[in-house]
This record gives structure tokens, sequence and C-alpha cells, in this order.
């Protein structure tokens, strides 16, 4: 059997989701939990990657086992082997080919930033002390839509086929003392979101026109953005998967 396992984490304790040498990563909590509880070594394919510091509200991961599951006592089980700052929310099962990275069809992240010194957002948002044009921000926003190269916005050094992503959703919105970016795509570069960001506040600081986001989009040179904003501030809130996948229980 194969199964889709729901769960979200708080990320300030860990090098991002990957399992990686000599650092505590989300992938490695949940899969030694897991583990433990199925009495046997499961492995967990992730949907994606988050750096360091950053949060997830919704990820998935696939793991297989030979044997059927009774999800409520699975859930209840292993919520009570994980840390409180990793949460498991659903397992379900789907087919055996499914795949929670590949069979993705769009994912959504915000970016909150906090507009007044805050103690409670310290780990949870970025503070931002200058007022910001959040009108400009969207503006410039607006031009990141659509089946584009974001090169500018990747990490260096990235080992991919392709720069094109789809960007369904682009918008800040205001919430209180928080603005919040959130953004939509069928896929995501390293770092992109946090460069997308930084980007933007060039432009709310009215450093920068709105049509400065085009040309950096033109120009496929990292340099031409902005800075990337702390990860504490990034959030992956949602992954939508086609309904076939699932079978019913």
């Amino acid at each position: 059997m194969r199964y889709f396992i729901r769960f979200s984490y708080f990320g300030k304790s860990y090098h991002g989701w990957q399992n990686q040498p000599n650092a505590i990563t989300v992938q490695e909590v949940l899969e030694d939990a897991v583990s433990k509880l199925l009495r046997q070594k499961i492995d967990l394919v992730g949907a994606g990657r988050t750096d360091a510091g950053v949060h997830a509200k919704e990820m998935y991961a696939h793991f297989d086992f030979g044997s059927i599951l009774d999800s409520v006592d699975f859930i209840y089980r292993l919520n009570a082997f994980l840390p409180e700052d990793i949460a498991v929310q659903d397992v379900s099962p789907t087919r055996l080919e499914s795949h929670a990275r590949f069979d993705a069809l769009e994912r959504t992240y915000e970016y909150w930033i906090s507009t007044e010194k805050n103690p409670f957002l310290m780990d949870a948002a970025h503070y931002v002390k200058y007022p910001l044009d959040i009108e400009a921000m969207n503006e410039a926003a607006s031009f990141l839509i659509g089946k584009k190269d974001f090169e500018c916005f990747s990490k260096s050094k990235t080992d991919v086929k392709t720069y094109i992503c789809d960007v369904k959703y682009a918008h800040w919105t205001n919430d209180g003392d928080k603005l919040i970016f959130k953004i939509t795509a069928d896929r995501f570069l390293r770092n992109m979101v946090r460069a997308v960001v930084g980007t933007l506040l060039n432009v709310g600081f009215g450093k920068s026109s709105p049509d400065y986001v085009k040309e950096v989009l033109k120009s496929k040179d990292r340099s031409q953005a902005g800075v990337s904003v702390p990860a504490k501030g990034l959030y992956l809130i949602s992954i939508s998967y086609p309904k076939t996948i699932f079978i019913n229980e």
C-alpha cells in the first residue's frame, strides 16, 4: 500500500525538510517516528523541499507499507511520538503509482511581514519598520502572473532542467499588523519566493517602480533582483493533487 501523509511544522528548529548530514531536518524526525511506530524502516518522499527555518501549514509526503493502516489510530499514535512543532493531520491510501512530488498540481506560499514590533511574531514574520506602498507592490506582483522564466529569482547553482514556472496568483493583503503576500504556481524554484518578496519590497520602499519587476524578469540575472528576505516569514500553505490518485476508504 502507498500512503500520503499530510502534516505541518514550525520550521525554526529545523534545517529544512530534506535529510542532510550533520543537521536536524523535518524529514529525519518524521521518518524516525513513523519507522518506530510501524516497526520497520520507512522512507518518506516529500512533495518538495523547504529551506532552513521555513514553515509549512500543509505539507505532503508518501510512503509504502505492507498492511492496511487504521488512519485514526495511526495519526493519534504518531502525533504522540512527534515533537510539538510537527503535527500530522491525515494519512490516506493512494494508488501505488502516485507520487507526492510529481503529482502535485499547484503549490501556494505565504510570506508574512510584521508592520509593528511584535514579540509574538518575532519567529513567525519578518519585521519591517518602514512604511510600504502596498498598491505599488501589488502592481509589481501582477507582472509575475503567467508562464514565465523565473531564473532571476532562483538560487544560483540550482540543478533544474527549466526555470519556467506558471504563476496563477500573486497578491498582497493587509491583515491587522501583518502584510501577507500569497503566491500560487505549478512549481517553485529554490529560494524563489523569498527573492520575489525582497524584490517587491524594493518597490514598496519606493526604491524602484513597479515596472522594475519586468526588467528583472527579462534579465534572467539573480543579481538584478532584490535580496532574499528571512526564511522565518515563509509558509508553505497548501498543495493540490488530482482527486483520482486517492483511494476511497
